[in-house]
């Protein structure tokens, strides 16, 4: 199996880093004589490292390491005019440059902090090879691990049209490779080749594409084969692969930058890590596939020409390691891919604090998100974003500390500063199913200091209640509770309104114990939000919450609408049932129960808009749409109301007067059949009738029969009145309803001229 060849060979060059020393450098330099390296260290950018004395040395026998450069000067005399140390105590390295390299420099180094027997270090293996060019009768030959190198075979013009072979030296015998007769060696198979270029020429290549490190060694060129065959010898050196070096720190990020050149820019690309010697496992690729192992704490974004970048935050201990970048049609490293190498190293002793990084949260709750970031730089630009599972993944910023928030975040998502000196703090709330995930810590300075929290969100009720969405009303006063449980006792309540650029504070009123917890109702409490009076200003997003200093806690929601009261709704609503026509009887006996029983008259009964037609029977009520259009008014109702009363207050006297009088005056006799009504003034005073004295009558004619006499016997009248027939005299039932009439109709003339204006009530 070939496919897997070369990340075996990439093995046996980086074997596994040892992590118990903060100092990291490369394991394993190749270079060629005449060649210059330079060789990069990192260690923990602390104060006592940045001004620690940093040193290069060479081991020797017996575990003794001598100097041959130092950070305080010194330089050995091998290494004067062609090696220097500079330090970059700002991003925690130093570099080691030599120039002029020479085989005797090969051997094993180490590059370390404080001194050179004790102090911390990490070691380097370099291997200087010998260079290209001729040496005796051998051509050598150097090329990269992965490259392509052409081995050039003269031969003489005798050999010309015979066949061409290169064979390799392996023991005591030399095998075949290829030859002019189509033959290839199963090694070499799809990426060697013989190539003649014109027949005049007296020179053969060799060409070999993707070179492995099996591929070193010495091959023999032959023209011809007999005694008279032409043959040269080439040494063919593979220089392993420098890999670029990364140094992050547990709990931080790192950024790979890979670039392939533009021949492989519309190529799938992909990052593996080398686990053993059977596979590079895929990290992410850009057809979709991220390892379980990086999950939400990954990112590929392509560029131009080739390029692409890699980003890891939350970084492990496990993360350690060697990585491959590179681009194939099917998303994977295979033989041939074109790939760069990557050597992760991962500090320990860190500098990031450590936080949570998976926190829980119940549906309608709250979650607190402790942020880190690099303190040197307080006034960099926060952001908290959301990772989401896209081709090469993406994260989609939600807020920003400049007050930038996400609209579909609007009242529920806040960055505060505090509590500052490294850590920024984040509140989500209201939190549904689809909150789940993950989310990065950004800041627009130190990258190395990003950081990922998982959300999860689990079964449970929200800690604190309150009321999900209220109406306030414009102008008046507005209490809101919010009820605390007893675990928040000693905690700091408080009442905000959210906006993009923060939750401004607002007076608060404790209430005391709240009924809402059953297990702790005397420690419980209930903090209330007033706003006295209620502006248009005040609609909006509210927070209640606890916070022990500069350490926020659980929070909750809720959105105050504010709206206009319409004022005399309610009576509009009493006009609307009282719109109902009632017939009243124009009986004496039922008027004056309603006069008598006012006070207790409904609302339909007052709302009256005719009165009955005394001749006509039944009559309906007055209409209230005039009354309606003045009733919003107290002033026209009490100037209509007041003459009513008083009408009707008036006709009770009259009519109570004139019964009584009449009770008193009327006696009622009955002569047999005939039944009529004879106020006794009629016998005391017979002229009211008309009536005179006449001493000429007849004693029969003056009296009055009482029986016997015939019913028809005629009466005697005054012969001087007025011929006409005398009316019949009417009964007190029939005066009643007179008077009660003339009432009625008095009573609506004054109410209809009440009507028209005060002024002529």
């Amino acid at each position: 199996m070939t496919r897997f060849f070369i990340f075996v060979c990439l093995l046996v060059v980086f074997p596994v880093v040892s992590m118990k020393s903060p100092i990291f450098g490369p394991q394993e330099v190749s270079r060629v004589e005449g060649d210059s390296v330079s060789i990069r260290c990192f260690y923990p950018s602390t104060s006592v490292n940045r001004h620690s004395r940093k040193y290069w040395c060479r081991q020797e026998a017996k575990g003794r390491c001598t100097t041959l450069i130092s950070s305080g000067g010194y330089v050995s005399d091998d290494y004067k005019g062609r090696a220097n140390l500079t330090n970059f105590p700002e991003n925690g390295t130093f570099v080691i440059d030599v120039v002029q390299l020479t085989q005797n420099d090969s051997g094993r180094y180490k590059c370390g902090l404080g001194i050179s027997s004790r102090g911390l270090s990490f070691d380097v293996s370099l291997e200087v090879s010998r260079g290209p060019g001729q040496i005796n009768d051998v051509q050598v030959y150097t090329a990269d691990l992965g490259r392509t190198v052409t081995i050039s075979c003269p031969f003489k013009a005798a050999n010309l049209q015979k066949k061409k072979s290169v064979c390799k030296m392996m023991s005591q015998s030399c095998v075949l490779i290829a030859d002019t007769n189509n033959y290839m060696n199963p090694s070499y198979e799809g990426r060697a080749h013989i190539s003649i270029q014109g027949t005049s020429q007296l020179v053969f290549s060799f060409v070999i594409n993707q070179i492995q490190l099996s591929d070193a060694g010495m091959y023999v060129c032959q023209a011809g084969e007999d005694s008279s065959a032409d043959k040269s010898n080439a040494d063919l050196q593979v220089l392993k692969p420098d890999p670029e070096l990364i140094y992050g720190d547990l709990r931080g990020s790192v950024t790979i930058d890979c670039d392939l050149g533009p021949e492989v820019k519309s190529v799938p690309k992909f990052l593996c890590r080398l686990k053993n010697e059977e596979a590079c496992d895929v990290v992410i690729n850009t057809l979709k596939t991220k390892s379980p192992d990086f999950e939400g704490r990954i990112l590929l974004t392509t560029g131009n020409n080739g390029r692409f970048t890699v980003h890891i935050t939350g970084l492990k201990k496990e993360d350690a390691g060697l990585y491959l970048c590179g681009a194939d049609s099917d998303g994977v490293p295979q033989k041939g891919s074109s790939t760069q190498a990557w050597q992760l190293f991962v500090n320990e002793e860190t500098q990031i604090p450590q936080s949570r990084s998976v926190v829980k949260g119940v549906v309608g709750s709250s979650v607190v998100v402790s942020c880190p970031y690099n303190p040197k730089e307080k006034d960099s630009l926060k952001y908290w974003c959301r990772w989401e599972e896209t081709q090469n993944g993406r994260c989609r910023q939600l807020v920003e500390s400049n007050g930038l928030v996400d609209e579909q975040y609007e009242g529920r998502l806040m960055l505060y500063e505090e509590p500052g000196n490294g850590v920024y703090t984040v509140i989500l709330n209201q939190l549904t199913t689809q909150d789940a995930g993950f989310y990065w810590c950004l800041t627009n300075g130190d990258i190395s200091w990003r950081s990922v929290v998982e959300l999860k969100i689990v079964e449970g009720e929200p800690s604190l209640k309150v009321s999900k969405n209220v109406t306030a009303w414009l102008g008046e006063p507005f209490k809101l509770p919010c009820h605390f449980p007893c675990k928040f006792y000693s905690s700091e309540k408080y009442w905000c309104k959210w906006s993009n650029t923060g939750c401004r504070t607002l007076p608060s009123q404790d209430q005391g114990a709240s009924q809402a917890f059953v297990n702790c109702s005397q420690q419980s409490q209930i903090t209330s939000l007033n706003l006295n009076p209620v502006t248009k200003e005040d609609e909006g997003w509210y927070w209640c919450g606890v916070k022990d200093g500069l350490q926020y806690g659980e929070t909750a929601a809720v959105y105050v609408a504010v709206e206009t009261r319409v004022k005399g709704t309610q009576d509009a609503r009493q006009a609307s049932a009282a719109g109902e026509e009632v017939a009243i009887e124009p009986r004496a006996r039922d008027v004056e129960n309603k006069v008598l029983l006012g006070p207790s008259l409904s609302a339909e009964e007052r709302a009256v808009k005719k009165v009955g037609d005394p001749a006509g029977g039944r009559g309906v009520l007055a209409d209230s749409s005039s009354s309606a259009a003045q009733g919003g008014s107290s002033k026209v109702l009490v100037s209509v109301l007041v003459p009513v009363a008083l009408v009707l207050a008036l006709g009770v006297v009259v009519i109570g007067v004139l019964r009584a009088r009449h009770r008193k005056n009327v006696d009622r006799i009955s002569i047999r059949s005939y039944r009529t009504d004879i106020s006794m003034s009629d016998f005391e005073n017979s002229r009211d009738f008309g009536a005179h004295d006449n001493t000429a009558a007849s004693p029969d004619t003056q009296e009055t029969s009482l029986g016997g006499k015939d019913e028809s016997a005629p009466t005697i009248e005054d012969t001087t009145e007025t011929k006409e027939p005398k009316k019949a005299k009417r009964s007190s039932k029939e005066e009643a309803d007179a008077a009660f009439t003339a009432f009625l109709l008095q009573a609506n003339n004054m109410a209809a001229g009440a009507q028209d204006g005060p002024r002529e009530a």
